[in-house]
């Protein structure tokens, strides 16, 4: 079951209202005004609004949109029990008991889609799609008027794949249809494209064996869903009581940050035991109880990597939208039990060795250290600089929560890659070229120094950064020969804004001794803004 748009519905956009959720100065989410109005995911802010100059827009908030479906599945849960949330505003659920009772697929279908919409007050388009693997069900939901014409009836908004029809079905779809799995990477879309499997159908004729072999678990994953089999098979192993660990408050919580807070260090535990045993968890189970016996319980399918901070998450919107949803619906008491239950397991995946065959422990080292770290003083107190993007090298960084940070595994993103590093092009245009200062001074730290041409003269830079020539830099009253230097390099950003323009010209200088600066002209005068090591 799929509500479109939700991040837009669960912003509080009507259809007829033209709103728009913006992540990353992107549109993530559009209403059916907004649409019409020629509004697409993806465009940029400023576009969309040129578009549709009276559109509405939000942030982004993964939390609100967790808080506000939980009624849906509220709902759902009367029809439906055993639930598997793959995100907000998406959700799965075995269809064969269910089914039995309201008389076959198509009228489960059409009786959840009728209820999610009743409990919404009709604010979006609800999409069910029934089939043999979650994907293809998945697939059909998100596109059910336009990929499934022999399977759709108009106005019902449900497609139904027969038992067996899944492969069928999938074929003749494009292979970009895969991006909609997390777990597949769209650089891996992008090379099957390349390569000729411009189609599902195709990709699910290459021998499995091959596929494994050329693209990894990757390959194999993709090769899979598009044969339409579920991406593992379920319960591969059936939990013990080594599986489930719980929690009782002896205060009863009534935050869902403090009792998120308690899940991750509850996940953290879990995963301790089950790597003890070569396992990890691809399906959790996370029960509440207050001390009225009211209950709260949610399906969560997980990811690779680390638990604690995707099961805290998981938990803290699960929980929001509990505690503080309607008042039909909210418990009348604290939290005073939470209970993880890994209900499907599977074999681990394996670590790379260093050259001698010695596994790193550092990372598991750091990752514990912090964790302490964070019971002492609260999960916001330890930070981690992360890569952020910018023209100056001063907000090309900034420091984030570890609780946000897969620390483990903190492979290189694109953004950090610079020109002539992989042959990718820088993605700040202006930027400065490689390497970065080793110190970057805060504008208010800045310390005066002088700059002189060959002539004696201050250096002046005019508005094409030219001619400069600096022939010698006083630092501290010290005057040094400039043995090497590059630049300068215009810069000019925010020229709307009176409190955050900028206008400078920055020139990097090599002094005889080997000392290196970056040094910036603003406001007529020469600043020291960083140092290189």
């Amino acid at each position: 079951m799929t509500v479109m748009e939700w991040p837009a519905v669960a912003a509080g956009f009507t259809p007829a209202e033209p709103g728009a959720v913006m992540a990353g100065n992107r549109v993530a989410a559009v209403t059916e005004a907004a649409r019409s109005a020629g509004v697409r995911v993806g465009l940029r802010r400023r576009e969309a609004q040129a578009r549709c100059p009276e559109l509405q827009v939000v942030p982004a908030d993964e939390a609100r949109d967790a808080r506000e479906f939980e009624p849906v599945l509220a709902a759902i849960t009367e029809l439906c029990p055993r639930l598997e949330v793959l995100s907000p505003g998406c959700c799965t659920f075995p269809t064969r008991g269910p089914s039995r009772y309201f008389g076959g697929d198509r009228r489960l279908a059409l009786r959840v889609k009728e209820t999610v919409e009743a409990t919404l007050g009709g604010r979006a388009t609800v999409r069910v799609g029934v089939a043999d693997d979650r994907f293809t069900a998945r697939v059909a939901a998100d596109s059910a008027e336009k990929l499934s014409p022999n399977y759709f009836q108009a106005g019902e908004g449900v497609v139904v794949i027969p038992a067996g029809g899944s492969a069928d079905w999938l074929a003749n779809l494009p292979v970009s249809t895969l991006a909609i799995e997390a777990s597949v990477p769209e650089d891996l879309v992008d090379l099957f494209r390349r390569l000729g499997l411009v189609t599902l159908g195709l990709v699910a004729a290459q021998p499995a064996g091959q596929v494994l072999a050329r693209f990894g678990f990757e390959g194999a994953l993709a090769h899979r869903l598009a044969s339409g089999l579920d991406d593992r098979p379920a319960h591969l192993s059936v939990p013990t009581v080594d599986t489930v660990v719980e929690l009782a408050f002896e205060t009863p919580v009534e935050r869902a940050e403090a009792a998120g807070f308690a899940a991750g260090a509850l996940a953290a535990q879990l995963e301790e035991r089950l790597s003890a045993r070569g396992l990890s968890c691809t399906l959790l189970l996370v029960v509440a109880e207050t001390e009225h016996e009211e209950r709260s319980e949610r399906r969560w399918r997980l990811g690779v990597g680390p638990m604690k901070a995707s099961v805290a998450e998981r938990v803290r919107w699960q929980l929001d939208g509990w505690l503080n949803g309607p008042a039909a619906a909210r418990p009348s008491a604290g939290v005073t039990l939470l209970r993880l239950v890994a209900e499907e397991v599977s074999p681990a995946g394996g670590s790379q060795l260093q050259l001698w065959n010695q596994p790193s422990a550092a990372p598991q080292r750091v990752v514990r250290a912090i964790a302490r770290l964070e019971g002492l003083f609260g999960p916001d107190a330890v930070t981690v600089p992360e890569w952020r993007g910018g023209r100056q090298p001063g907000l090309q960084a900034v420091r984030v929560p570890a609780a946000t940070v897969d620390l483990a595994d903190q492979p290189a993103t694109p953004a950090r890659t610079r020109s002539g590093e992989g042959g990718q092009t820088p993605p700040w245009p202006g930027m400065l070229p490689p390497p970065s200062p080793t110190v970057v001074f805060p504008a208010g730290d800045r310390a005066l120094v002088e700059v002189l041409d060959e002539r004696g003269e201050r250096l002046r830079v005019d508005g094409r950064s030219g001619p400069a020539t600096p022939a010698t830099v006083a630092i501290d009253g010290r005057r040094r020969k400039v043995a090497g230097w590059a630049g300068p390099w215009p810069l000019v950003e925010r020229w709307w804004d009176p409190d955050r323009r900028c206008r400078q010209a920055r020139l990097q200088v090599l002094l005889e001794g080997g000392d290196a600066h970056l040094l910036v002209l603003e406001t007529g005068r020469w600043w020291l803004a960083g140092v290189y090591d």
